[in-house]
């Protein structure tokens, strides 16, 4: 390695460019870092008390001159068109012509850049989603050199990243997937849909998200967000993409997350006793008995964790062939959970002793709380609530599992609204802790104590949304996926270097078309129209290729097919 080439110029050394700085550094490049803020002495010092093998190899410089030596140079400054634009100029005038520029541009047109730096050949993107990614995304445009984008991918190889080529598109495919669903998760906030607690631990348990959307923004910074945001708006001429209210007037008031102590949350205080919704559950269960109707895959599993957590169940079906077949269920699960040293064989018969299979509703009649867990379809629901609200006892709670269908119609076709609740647990039902509890506008209080009270004692951890199509987690993963199907309809990228973006680039556990074909692309695409009928908005139609894998028979896993074969 020559000693240009061993040599990286970063411009602002915010998340972005200090991460890469540090990565650089670490790989043994020398790192030549530009950055007029005054607090840019302090974060190097900061950066290289956290990375002590970077000593010696990162240094502030104050002229655009004293960026000549690097062979790239990352501007990693405010995601504004002018600033961009003007340290791509300076770039330009201050370095040799076989300098590659790269831009860290995250919605931002890199044509457009590259056209106004003076040296549209040499421009390429370099993008991180966040600080901690472990993937870049290089964009190229129609006038990049073969050698620059040779020169930045042998600079992301040897600094320890992977990395996806990609071409000039508003967000790239980061960007464009985890910005909507952020901002969508404030908008939930601000409109009081949910607690801020509560949608990040919802994003956390149900869908293993290393940080909930509202922490993540901290992270990022709520005026960085609000700039990515204008600008994809500005992109897509689509007005749900301007920032939510509340996170514009955080940026305003100078709540930006992390880097100034407040944002979301507050940085500044010490950790103290964990929230009411973290702390363990009481020794007795707030309720005596539970039916459960319904013997399919979340029926059984909610049977048994209500089994295991000391609970008598009544476990009703159809007939009494099912229920015992969904009795048989649980018990296979249960000696799973045995062989795998995750339950002791006594308490395993213990459970099975609570577990009671019955064909007949007339078993419901005396239970504390009736828990219906059959077919999503309203109609059959609302036929089964009305049977519960006359059977039942009166006092007793009726719940529904539903995970995108309205409380409210359930509640009033039972006849009795204020005792019934939706309780949204997460397949499978025995590993997952969340649980989403839903009370509709007619829901009594006490029931809403009832059903929190009992998630803690099962050792679930719930979760309170208003009554809403997807409630949380449905409501803002859905668009999600539904946009990641979109993006690999119009060919800018295939399956697989998606699902690798997001789980490298952003921590996700599974990429989202790893994600569909597990849930079932029938069912993921049922729930895209519950979400589409109640909003109507144009983004969320189904994306078509959605539908026409459906209808070929290939609804994931379960068939074998879906976005993959599977053997």
């Amino acid at each position: 390695m020559s000693a240009r080439h061993g040599t990286v110029g970063v411009v602002g050394l915010g998340t972005i460019g200090g991460a890469l700085a540090r990565r650089a550094a670490t790989a043994g490049h020398t790192v030549l870092v530009l950055d007029s803020d005054k607090r840019a002495g302090e974060r190097l010092r900061q950066l290289l008390d956290e990375t002590p093998e970077a000593r010696g190899r990162i240094r502030l410089v104050d002229h655009w001159e004293e960026l000549a030596p690097a062979a790239t140079v990352l501007e990693a400054v405010h995601e504004r068109r002018d600033t961009k634009i003007a340290v791509l100029r300076a770039l330009d005038r201050a370095c040799p012509p076989e300098t590659v520029l790269a831009s860290s541009a995250a919605a931002l047109s890199l044509t457009d850049l590259a056209a106004a730096s003076g040296r549209p050949g040499r421009v390429v993107g370099l993008h991180l989603a966040l600080p901690t990614a472990g993937l870049a995304e290089i964009g190229r445009t129609v006038m990049t050199d073969e050698s620059a984008l040779t020169q930045v991918r042998d600079l992301v190889d040897g600094i320890g990243l992977s990395r996806v080529t990609v071409g000039d598109r508003a967000g790239l495919i980061s960007t464009s997937l985890l910005f909507g669903f952020l901002n969508q998760a404030v908008t939930m906030y601000d409109q009081r849909l949910a607690g801020r607690d509560d949608i990040d631990a919802a994003m956390r348990h149900g869908c293993g998200l290393p940080l909930g959307p509202l922490e993540l923004l901290d992270l990022i910074g709520t005026d960085t967000a609000c700039d990515i945001l204008d600008v994809l708006a500005a992109r897509w001429s689509e007005p749900t993409l301007q920032p939510a209210r509340r996170l514009r007037h955080m940026a305003l008031a100078g709540l930006l997350g992390r880097k100034s102590g407040r944002g979301f949350y507050d940085y500044r205080e010490p950790v103290g006793a964990p929230p009411a919704s973290e702390r363990r559950s009481p020794d007795e269960a707030p309720i005596r008995t539970v039916g459960i109707v319904g013997t399919g895959t979340m029926a059984t599993g909610i049977a048994e964790v209500f089994a295991k957590g000391g609970v008598a169940t009544v476990l009703v079906g159809r007939t009494d062939e099912r229920a015992k077949a969904a009795w048989e269920a649980v018990a296979a699960s249960t000696a799973r959970a045995v062989r795998r040293g995750k339950l002791a064989e006594a308490e395993r018969e213990a459970a099975l002793e609570r577990l009671t299979p019955s064909g007949a509703l007339a078993q419901l009649a005396d239970c504390d709380l009736v828990i219906e867990a059959i077919a999503e379809d309203l109609e059959v629901k609302k036929e089964l609530f009305r049977t519960l609200g006359e059977l039942c006892r009166p006092g007793a709670l009726l719940a529904t599992t539903t995970s995108s269908l309205p409380v409210i119609e359930c509640g009033l076709a039972s006849g009795r609204p204020e005792d019934v609740i939706g309780l949204h647990f997460f397949n499978p039902a025995p590993l997952m802790r969340l649980v989403e509890v839903i009370p509709s506008l007619e829901t009594a209080p006490q029931h809403i104590n009832v059903a929190r009270e009992l998630c803690h004692h099962l050792g679930k951890h719930p979760v309170q949304c208003m009554d809403r199509p997807g409630f949380i987690v449905n409501a803002l993963l859905f668009p999600y996926l539904n946009g990641a199907v979109r993006l690999t309809e119009s060919h800018y990228a295939t399956p697989d270097e998606i699902d690798d973006v997001m789980k490298r680039g952003c921590g996700y556990p599974l990429g989202p078309f790893e994600l569909l074909d597990i849930i079932g692309l029938d069912i993921s695409l049922s729930i895209q129209r519950v979400l589409h009928d109640a909003d109507r908005h144009p983004r969320s139609v189904p994306a078509p290729l959605l539908g026409h894998l459906v209808a070929a028979g290939r609804a994931g896993r379960k068939s074998g097919a879906g976005f993959r074969v599977y053997g």
